[in-house]
């Protein structure tokens, strides 16, 4: 957790992340990168040069083996207001629109439901777990599947609601979530998702996996030319 710390904590100074008084809400889906991003924030808050408050946000999708009960436990464990919000996303994508290729519509869905669960409680800052990897993936998945060069941004601001998405782990390259993770024995908790690992995105971690093997520094080669003054133009 400690190197995963410093990645955070130098993605909050580069981009001016975090702000004093902010109220910010993290999205925790169960899975590693959200648990672990809340975790290395509390610990971020203990010597954070600025004052920031964080709420924990869970969203159901409506399927029925979704068990929020470890992540409330880990919440209560770290001193996180924890709020869960129920939702028919899941059964609405799946069940009555079918949708042969429900990612896309599935994340504007549940960004929309977060965001407003962020409202309601104050907070005008949402943080989201992506980190190094989903980064590259999604330039892949931009490039392939879009023929354009593009990723998302680590600061975001949503001018129709006003709010700002913020991604701390941009940084953190994905087998140092995963090994922070174990270390730390986070509850992650299973996605009930019917698409869960037969996605475009899936392809495209199989094909990090399959650089990396030949072009070991592929995320450092990476980062560097996302940071790059002219390559800005990438961020979404």
């Amino acid at each position: 957790m400690k190197r995963v710390l410093g990645y955070l904590r130098k993605a909050v100074e580069d981009f001016n992340m975090i702000q004093e008084g902010d109220r910010i809400a993290v999205g925790v889906s169960g899975g590693k990168d959200s648990l672990t991003l809340l975790k290395a924030l509390k610990l971020y808050q203990y010597f954070s040069p600025v004052s920031f408050h964080i709420e924990a946000i869970t969203l159901t999708m409506g399927f029925e083996d979704f068990d929020v009960s470890p992540i409330e436990a880990f919440c209560k464990e770290l001193g996180v207001p924890y709020t869960v919000k129920h939702t028919l996303i899941g059964k609405i994508i799946f069940e009555v629109r079918k949708e042969k290729n429900p990612c896309s519509l599935c994340a504007r869905m549940r960004r929309g439901a977060l965001h407003d669960v962020a409202l309601e409680l104050g907070c005008r800052k949402v943080a989201l777990g992506h980190n190094l990897d989903d980064a590259i993936e999604t330039f892949f998945l931009s490039l392939f599947y879009e023929g354009r060069f593009n990723t998302f941004s680590p600061v975001t601001y949503l001018d129709r609601k006003g709010i700002t998405v913020i991604r701390p782990l941009i940084y953190a390259p994905e087998p140092e979530i995963i090994g922070a993770a174990r270390r730390h024995s986070l509850p992650v908790v299973q996605s009930p998702c019917p698409a869960a690992g037969h996605t475009q995105r899936e392809e495209m971690k199989k094909l990090m996996r399959s650089l990396a093997k030949t072009f070991p520094d592929i995320r450092t080669r990476f980062l560097t030319a996302l940071k790059s003054k002219h390559n800005r133009n990438l961020w979404d």
